[in-house]
């Protein structure tokens, strides 16, 4: 397979009339419906036909070494990443693209802004505004996006606060909370927005070991109260207690997916086995 094939997978223009746009179906079985994707960095494949559903309520975890295609997956999901081949459909919508004569064209970016309201991410590096208190970085969004009025946000930008433990910190600045602290600020952040996704890339990997319990405390929480999540993680634990299923990736592929009681006790590919070998 070749780097040119992905010109004659998605024709991307702009603008062009077809398939009504906007917010994706509530009704939908599948929040997360990825088929046949493929990602190209330059001549690199970083994602090759990947096919992967994810139900309603569901957590998936993503796992597999550094360079896989993990988090350029779950980027394309929200449309963070451009595809090249293939197509996703996130809560019975396709993300970033609509068809139109049986091709498919990229989507004006004021639609996919209505689609990326319904999808939550929490990065590695907390991404929070460091000139803004921890209340004000969670009320941004829902003021400025979805234009909730300031009294109301700030209401639920205090409840959420209390929701991950951190009411007492409303008008601390990033710099004066820890590293787990911000992490759980970016949660509530997410959360503001009432997303019916919730995407985690690797949550954890840039805090200090007595942090990051804090942070997957908050994360099972979410779990058990029925959010549906895709979580990239080396976090071993989080994923054999939380997650219905766990997705191995290699090479920009998925090489194996299973409940956690099979993909850690009885994996059935030769990859998986030593990758686990290594980690556990």
């Amino acid at each position: 397979m070749t780097a040119d094939r992905h010109q004659a997978d998605v024709t991307v223009t702009h603008d062009l009339p077809g398939a009504a746009a906007g917010a994706p179906a509530d009704t939908a079985d599948l929040m997360v419906d990825a088929q046949h994707v493929d990602k190209w960095y330059g001549k690199v494949h970083v994602l090759q036909d990947v096919t992967l559903a994810v139900k309603r309520r569901e957590v998936v975890v993503i796992l597999g070494p550094s360079g896989s295609g993990k988090t350029t997956f779950i980027r394309c999901v929200n449309h963070l990443e451009k595809i090249q081949g293939g197509r996703i459909l996130v809560n019975g919508r396709l993300i970033g693209y609509r068809e139109v004569k049986g091709k498919l064209v990229e989507d004006k970016e004021s639609s996919i802004a209505v689609q990326r309201k319904e999808i939550g991410m929490v990065f590695q590096r907390f991404n929070l505004f460091p000139h803004k208190t921890a209340l004000e970085n969670i009320i941004e969004a829902p003021t400025q996006v979805r234009g909730i009025a300031r009294d109301e946000a700030t209401a639920i930008g205090e409840a959420l606060l209390a929701r991950v433990g951190l009411a007492q910190k409303k008008d601390a600045y990033p710099a004066q909370l820890s590293g787990g602290q911000q992490q759980r600020v970016a949660i509530a952040r997410a959360l503001a927005m009432k997303p019916a996704l919730l995407l985690f890339d690797e949550p954890t990997s840039a805090l200090d070991p007595e942090m990051i319990g804090e942070v997957l405390e908050v994360m099972k929480e979410l779990a058990h109260e029925g959010m549906t999540m895709i979580v990239v993680t080396h976090e071993m634990g989080f994923a054999r207690e939380v997650a219905d299923r766990v997705v191995m990736m290699d090479e920009g592929r998925v090489v194996e997916e299973a409940t956690p009681e099979q993909f850690f006790t009885n994996p059935t590919e030769d990859r998986t086995k030593a990758f686990l070998a290594k980690i556990l």
